[in-house]
């Protein structure tokens, strides 16, 4: 054990040495989440502001009808009007961003509100997420005019007009706050802590394996009085705490933007923060330790089988996307962690960890992920141990 110790102070010692390492394993996991946070939270605050507060440019086609409907909208100071164009014209200016929105009345309008039918309208806009907001605006506008025409008709039959509401609903969510956050970033959280977790690991162990034979150190090492399986637990003690140390990091980086959100409701964030609680963190954390061994594992036996650092990055890189398609599985609508999909590797760990956070896991549920990550790591570092036991795969 006391030589296995020495190598892994050996290689940990290199790995502090190695800038890329140190970029990978620290500096980026850091800056990205605070960076991104206040990116993200800046762009959408000013583009919600900017899309509330602009004038509102509608092209209006009315036929003769709705004029107290015209007159409102003449008066609106966050809205501009313009008449007398086709509506092909107004189509056109639509597609082509010059009008937010055009409004067609049917020449019918106000004949069939009279008569008790209903008036027909076409609302033109374009109807994509980035004009949620507009759209919203412009719908409120719309149900303005019809909540009026329903008063006037109710009021001509001396009816009130709370009459056609035959029942009252109230909403209650009994969704805790949690639930509903655990929903939205639940499986993003992990998603992004298995991708760094796989990135801090991937560069010292390229660096532990092809790295020491393209310097020509890894035969000075095995001349050494020790044993392959004990140089072996030595490199991938220091891969794995590479890993682990890029998701504190990263955790760490998380918490440290979530701070600085300044726009944040203190509600939320209170919820948000509760979430990054010490229990929380450490049972992610706990399912990320066999999961990093395993990581460790595929890198070291892959690495040492390219004769270069610039071979071994070629056929380690492609692996990036071997483990983002199940973390990404985990933030698809529907997918919940089963007995099934405990067995999953990653997504295992992406959708416990929305059940962490949800407080809706159930002991048999995480003690299946546990087995499951610990039976993946036990077989990666048997066949990594092989790999490195022929030399046929180190002296390539």
């Amino acid at each position: 054990m006391n030589k296995t110790f020495i190598v892994f102070k050996k290689e940990f010692k290199d790995t502090v040495r190695d800038r890329r390492s140190i970029l990978f394993m620290i500096a980026i996991p850091l800056l990205v989440f605070p960076v991104l946070i206040s990116i993200a939270s800046g762009m959408i605050i000013s583009q919600e502001k900017k899309a509330r507060e602009k004038t509102l440019q509608i092209g209006t086609i009315f036929q003769g009808n709705a004029q107290e409907f015209r007159l409102k909208l003449l008066q609106r100071e966050d809205v501009a009007i313009t008449e007398d164009i086709t509506l092909e014209e107004g189509r056109d200016s639509v597609k082509n961003d010059r009008l937010d929105a055009l409004i067609f009345f049917d020449k019918d309008f106000d004949r069939s509100v009279a008569g008790m039918s209903q008036g027909g309208i076409d609302l033109y806009m374009k109807m994509t997420e980035e004009n949620e907001i507009e759209k919203a605006r412009v719908l409120e506008l719309l149900s303005g005019l019809e909540d009026n025409l329903r008063e006037k008709r109710f009021r001509k039959m001396d009816m009130n007009a709370s009459i056609i509401k035959t029942i009252d609903i109230n909403e209650r969510n009994l969704a805790t706050v949690k639930e509903q956050i655990a929903v939205a970033i639940g499986g993003f959280l992990p998603y992004l802590f298995i991708i760094f977790c796989f990135m801090g690991s991937m560069y010292p162990a390229i660096d532990l394996a092809a790295g020491e034979k393209e310097r020509g150190t890894l035969e000075t090492l095995l001349t050494s009085p020790v044993g392959r399986f004990q140089m072996l637990l030595g490199k991938l003690g220091v891969v794995m705490l590479a890993g682990l140390i890029s998701a504190l990091v990263a955790m760490l980086g998380l918490y440290l933007g979530i701070r600085r959100m300044t726009d944040i409701p203190p509600e939320l964030l209170d919820t948000v923060m509760s979430i990054l609680e010490w229990d929380s963190l450490l049972v992610l954390l706990s399912l990320l330790v066999p999961l990093t061994i395993f990581f460790s594992s595929l890198l070291l036996s892959l690495s040492i089988f390219a004769r270069s650092y610039k071979e071994a990055q070629s056929i380690v890189s492609p692996l990036m996307f071997v483990v983002i398609i199940p973390a990404f599985m985990g933030l698809l609508p529907g997918m919940k962690l089963t007995v099934g999909t405990a067995l999953i590797p990653i997504l295992n760990v992406s959708l416990a960890t929305k059940a962490i956070i949800a407080e809706s896991i159930t002991p048999a549920q995480l003690t299946a992920v546990y087995l499951s990550l610990i039976v993946l790591a036990a077989i990666g570092v048997y066949a990594c141990s092989r790999i490195y036991g022929r030399e046929s795969a180190i002296f390539r």
